[in-house]
């Protein structure tokens, strides 16, 4: 099992998740998780680290040697036909990070995105109905590592059928061909609760899952933390404004106008975009003005207003409002630079 190879570092005393700053609780739960040998969704806003996270577990997982064919069978257990009748060409290593595959779910995605289908090439040259004329999909390409799902309730009812099977069996019916191939990989999916453009996952399919929920960093310290080391490092940038920027976009996250709420990548952007801002304009370091001259084109886009308020005004007059409202009120106390 892949977990088995995870046990050693999850039941280690120092955070394995060093990828992520913050989200203690979070991490507790998929180190719980995982543990336990489940398939896991983490469920959570768009830019909190839902895919990082996921990307971290990966890197944990110790190198590991397969055949040179698209399955990545192991050595010691072939499952496709090519490895099965000894015509595999090689071996490759491959590291951790490696063993990660990622889908990205959209409506248009499609069970034979999953599965595989058949390559008209090789059906020319092997016959259509041959198991050879068959081009794995992405479950099978994540044998013996973690397949990434994300935004899984992005894909349609359909995908969640074709992938029952396989969870619940480790195998996968080929239904041209009327065999089953395996696929040993753990899953990790994700979900964003806020998203309206989704389909409804299935009783069934929820069951085969343990859902890990994740939130904002926990703290300012923190945030500020995560966009200092996520960010980039264009100009030099003063303490006291940038807690002031963490400061708003944490006040934001309660307003109560908003629907949707920036998250810590919004922080980020606003962090670089300043930067930028303050490079163009040849000053020596980041000032008031950058920030207010670039927060609109940074938050505007990735807030919603409540039903009740966004006929009422524009997401940039939002944002300008709030923003200048919270500089006259730090102004007031003596926090702003």
């Amino acid at each position: 099992m892949i977990v088995d190879e995870l046990r050693e570092v999850l039941l280690a005393e120092s955070d394995p998740f060093t990828d992520i700053i913050g989200q203690e609780d979070t991490k507790e739960q998929v180190r719980s998780a995982l543990l336990a040998k489940k398939n896991i969704i983490i469920v959570g806003s768009p830019g909190i680290g839902k895919t990082t996270l996921a990307r971290n577990v990966a890197k944990l997982l110790p190198p590991i040697t397969v055949n040179a064919c698209a399955y990545r069978c192991l050595p010691s257990n072939p499952i496709c036909p090519q490895c099965r009748s000894g015509h595999t060409t090689g071996k490759k290593t491959l590291e951790g990070s490696e063993r990660f595959v990622r889908i990205q779910g959209s409506p248009d995605l499609t069970a034979e995105d999953l599965l595989g289908d058949i390559d008209p090439v090789k059906a020319l040259k092997f016959g259509p109905t041959s198991i050879e004329a068959f081009t794995p999909g992405k479950i099978f390409r994540a044998n013996n590592g973690i397949l990434f799902f994300d935004e899984l309730n992005r894909c349609p009812e359909k995908l969640q059928n074709a992938l029952l099977q396989v969870l619940e069996e480790g195998r996968a019916t080929i239904g041209s061909y009327d065999i089953d191939l395996e696929a040993e990989f753990l899953l990790i999916g994700t979900m964003n609760p806020e998203d309206t453009s989704t389909e409804k996952l299935s009783d069934v399919f929820l069951d085969r899952f343990d859902l890990i929920y994740m939130k904002h960093p926990e703290s300012q310290g923190i945030e500020l933390q995560i966009v200092k080391t996520k960010g980039k490092n264009i100009a030099p940038y003063p303490e006291s404004l940038l807690n002031f920027m963490v400061s708003f976009m944490r006040g934001l996250r309660s307003h109560q106008k908003l629907e949707k709420v920036p998250s810590v990548r919004a922080s980020i952007g606003l962090y670089d975009r300043s930067q930028a801002m303050a490079k163009i304009r040849r000053h020596e370091k980041v000032a008031y003005q950058d920030l207010n001259d670039v927060v609109v084109s940074v938050l505007s886009h990735r807030i919603r207003l409540k039903p009740s308020f966004k006929y009422l005004m524009s997401n940039d007059d939002f944002v300008q409002q709030e923003f200048s409202k919270f500089s006259k009120g730090a102004q007031e106390d003596g926090d702003v630079p």
